[in-house]
């Protein structure tokens, strides 16, 4: 009897498979190794990008880490960890703002075996970066002092709910004068990825849950199912840019919020968020724009994009969706053909050329090349 024309297609589409991994992984070794020549061990941050930047940084190393079995990777990722948890609140910009007169005293803070108020600035989206790289890096290596670390910003962050706005949420910063989207979404997001992991898991899944009320009744998430960056100042939507970021960090909340409940809705809500975001972000070749692009993105806005991806990618990770792995191959693949350069530095603008290189346009590139990594 001869081989049916499926048997034989089986063994080419799993060398296929195969392949497609081994090189997404070593394109994501190779900006590992770029990414750590920004890296300087006696500041624990990365040399040309500031410091909400870092904690990003370390969560695309998280990231790798957790696909790639290599034992150098590992190292070099594991080393990270240590040195900056060592180090890196000398690097913290306003190390001074870490006590209640920058955060409500409402709440009284749990006593924890490590020292967040080092890691916080009275920037409470600041903050919760740094919270959910320390998860990202307790998922890597086990070490229950970065999941205290992610609790205790945790602890200081719900001293500041809530906001001036529709009894709940909480204000962007000390100043109590922005209630925003990212500094939302990061409580929220913080709170869901705790309930999966920390002992307390139902005081997490409280919290997130009622953050999530609050933020989708906010007003910032528009009638196209887009997220404006915040409120006015009479808790309106304020109409402000479409950032991808503002569209991201609320879809890996509702991933892990879904986990720890397993309610459909969480992830319905996601992915109608999701794909009104990919088709205002998304150009024809279904590459990941921001608006500022190509030369007019400040410090901040160069780390938008890869957020958005690594996001969108733990939304696929819980709801497999072709539009989504669409996306994240597609800016995968034109960061490595059109946005970088001959030292492998990855810029900001995925369609290419390259133009502005540093530590913070070229993580966030890394986040997709990583995303892409098992699509």
């Amino acid at each position: 009897m001869s081989p049916s024309p499926r048997s034989l297609l089986a063994p080419l589409l799993l060398a296929t498979c195969v392949s497609a991994q081994s090189t997404a992984i070593s394109r994501a070794e190779t900006a590992l190794t770029t990414l750590q020549t920004w890296y300087n061990p006696s500041t624990g941050m990365w040399n040309t990008c500031g410091w909400w930047n870092g904690a990003n940084c370390m969560t695309v190393l998280a990231d790798l880490a957790l696909v790639d079995d290599s034992e150098s990777v590992n190292n070099t990722v594991k080393g990270v960890f240590a040195n900056t948890f060592s180090v890196g609140p000398v690097s913290n910009p306003y190390p001074d703002r870490n006590n209640d007169s920058y955060y409500s005293s409402a709440v009284q803070s749990k006593r924890r075996s490590v020292d967040a108020t080092q890691w916080i600035d009275g920037s409470y989206d600041d903050d919760a970066w740094w919270g959910l790289a320390w998860i990202a890096a307790y998922d890597v290596t086990g070490i229950e002092d970065y999941l205290n670390l992610a609790a205790g910003i945790f602890d200081h962050l719900s001293q500041a709910w809530p906001s001036k706005c529709g009894n709940g949420g909480i204000d962007s910063d000390f100043t109590h004068v922005y209630v925003n989207a990212i500094t939302n979404e990061l409580f929220f997001s913080l709170a869901a990825h705790l309930a999966n992991r920390a002992s307390d898991r139902d005081y997490y899944v409280d919290w997130a849950r009622r953050q999530w009320t609050w933020f989708k009744d906010s007003g910032m998430i528009n009638s196209n199912n887009t997220i404006n960056d915040g409120l006015s100042s009479d808790c309106k939507n304020n109409g402000g840019a479409i950032w991808s970021y503002n569209q991201a960090v609320v879809l890996g909340g509702l991933a892990e919020l879904d986990r720890a409940v397993s309610n459909e809705s969480y992830v319905d809500a996601a992915a109608k968020l999701a794909k009104a975001s990919i088709a205002y972000l998304a150009d024809d070749n279904d590459v990941i724009h921001e608006s500022c692009e190509p030369d007019s993105c400040d410090s901040n806005e160069t780390q938008f994009k890869g957020i958005f991806i690594r996001n969108l990618k733990l939304l696929h990770s819980v709801a497999p969706n072709d539009a989504y792995a669409k996306v994240i191959n597609a800016s995968a693949n034109s960061i490595w053909q059109n946005d970088r350069n001959a030292q492998n530095q990855l810029g900001v603008d995925w369609a290419g050329p390259v133009s502005q290189v540093d530590a913070s346009t070229h993580s966030s590139a890394m986040d997709a090349l990583v995303a892409a990594i098992g699509i």
